[in-house]
């Protein structure tokens, strides 16, 4: 790829992880050290090539939270259109569900692109400021993930 190349259009696969031991509750952490730093936003990533939403959903979530998933658990929630004229990117972002399962507590794995991860309620996030561009469109959307009871 020259250095005049246009730029793309990049899917993202954001994850929203409810647990019954946080009921009405996501998974979230505050962006550090790349685009979108000091925002709030789901743990997840670029989508790789030959790879399924939920693929990538899984290895995303290991990755930054070494949580352990099912991929036939993971359900797809909703998609975005995220441009970021600001920062010169544009992001189709795509949302995936999964509860993690009794027992397992995330890990900050990523202390250099995160600075930790919390459980927040939903309904608090449609007001909150300072979220990812993917996390406001998706908490302003009207959206609401499907809690287990």
């Amino acid at each position: 790829m020259s250095a005049t190349s246009e730029p793309v259009v990049r899917v993202g696969v954001g994850v929203i992880l409810t647990s019954k031991q946080h009921p009405g509750c996501v998974l979230i952490g505050q962006r550090k050290g790349s685009h979108g730093a000091g925002k709030f936003a789901l743990p997840g990533g670029h989508l790789e090539m030959y790879e399924s939403w939920a693929q990538c959903a899984v290895r995303e979530i290991k990755e930054e939270t070494d949580l352990d998933l099912d991929e036939h658990e993971l359900k797809f929630a909703y998609v975005t259109n995220d441009p970021m004229e600001d920062e010169g990117k544009h992001y189709i972002t795509i949302f995936m569900q999964a509860s993690v399962s009794e027992g397992q507590v995330p890990r900050n794995m990523e202390p250099n692109k995160c600075e930790g991860w919390e459980w927040i309620p939903w309904e608090s996030l449609r007001t909150k400021e300072n979220l990812f561009v993917p996390m406001l469109h998706i908490t302003r959307s009207g959206f609401a993930p499907k809690f287990e009871s």
